[in-house]
């Protein structure tokens, strides 16, 4: 099959770039004494998983109680979910765990423990809490000297449910260059370590110290005192991952197939069939004037210049520089185009075409929570 059979836009995997991306990680962290747990929301594909995770026992992170259903009846069995627990969606949790899942969930103030303290009580079980430790205030989470830190792990200890602490570095997706990232992760680090030193003068132990982002994890050194690395978009990267040095444009797994479907000569524009329906709004770090994506030609090579400058909902616009013709792009012209933000491309979609050597295979995902 030819990527010319193909209707388009469509989402196209590269298992080479996709295996090349996985390597890499695993053999970065396969210095230091400390576990991968891959984040599979990205991606959101059993397929993918099994290539992403030694086996199913091995650990994983998801972002919806959807994937975590998904990858529990694929038969994962360590799961963390990795956003912040409400109340009501505590019986979907023991649903899911009542499988033979460990699932992890997440909070970060005195009422979520109170609330899951009271859940667990009231229905005759346990479940595995994290603290959330805010390491850059980007988002969520204590502040590892927050003096609730210890009031919320207490009540937890109290009942058995408290299992360690986890902290995100998001703000690595504003760094400027690759040291300081290399700072970010040393500050992701000791967030958690201060954090974890003054639950144990409280005698309160950790068995999880969970830090990752993918600019982190591909980055972060020792990683002393520190259990698990959590990173997803590594997998596949982007032109985030691109544009902040941690990966080259050439290393994204993710394009999305496109044809030419017209010409605008007075302008020099090209018109594509993958508008915003295809690649998503998401224009990722601005400062990087990537547009809607880096366009390459049919094999995935970067044209110089190139890229989506506006979208509808199902046209793209390429504006073609002095000296680039319209002659170059046939209508009927076969492009691929690079995701800014590989998650919110790939969640446009409904599968992969997964392309390796001569073959595509068909790889579907899943969305929802």
């Amino acid at each position: 099959m030819s990527l010319n059979a193909l209707h388009t836009p469509c989402l196209l995997l590269d298992k080479k770039k996709l295996l090349n991306n996985i390597q890499r990680l695993n053999t970065h962290l396969s210095q230091f004494d400390v576990q991968l747990r891959p984040h599979l929301k990205t991606l959101k594909s059993v397929d993918a998983a099994h290539y992403m995770l030694e086996d199913p026992s091995a650990p994983c992170t998801v972002s919806t109680l959807q994937e975590a259903k998904q990858f529990a009846q694929a038969g994962f069995k360590d799961i963390t979910y990795a956003v912040g627990i409400s109340e009501h969606k505590l019986p979907e949790v023991l649903d899911i765990q009542n499988q033979g899942i460990t699932l992890h969930i997440l909070l970060d103030s005195f009422e979520q423990a109170q609330f899951v303290h009271a859940f667990c009580q009231e229905n005759d079980c346990k479940l595995s809490c994290l603290i959330e430790i805010d390491c850059d205030g980007k988002r969520a989470g204590v502040k590892p000297d927050d003096p609730q830190l210890v009031a919320i792990a207490k009540i937890l200890t109290s009942a058995e449910l408290f299992s360690g602490l986890l902290t995100h570095a998001g703000g690595s997706y504003e760094c400027h260059n690759l040291d300081e990232i290399r700072t970010m992760a040393q500050q992701e680090h000791h967030a958690v370590r201060v954090a974890a030193d003054r639950l144990r003068l409280q005698h309160i132990d950790c068995t999880m110290v969970s830090v990752g982002s993918t600019p982190t994890a591909l980055l972060g050194e020792g990683f002393e005192h520190i259990t698990e690395v959590r990173a997803g978009v590594y997998a596949s990267m982007d032109l985030v991952m691109a544009g902040l040095g941690v990966c080259r444009p050439q290393d994204i797994a993710l394009s999305v197939l496109t044809r030419v479907i017209g010409h605008n000569r007075e302008k020099n524009w090209l018109i594509l069939d993958a508008g915003w329906m295809a690649l998503s709004r998401d224009t990722g770090i601005a400062s990087l004037q990537y547009g809607y994506g880096l366009i390459c030609d049919e094999a995935g090579h970067i044209i110089p210049e190139l890229c989506v400058n506006s979208v509808n909902q199902e046209h793209g616009i390429v504006a073609l520089p002095e000296g680039l013709d319209l002659s170059h792009f046939a209508i009927g012209t076969l492009l691929r185009i690079l995701p800014n933000h590989a998650c919110a491309t790939a969640a446009q979609h409904a599968g992969y075409q997964v392309i390796f050597d001569d073959e595509i295979d068909y790889w579907p995902r899943f969305g929802g929570w």
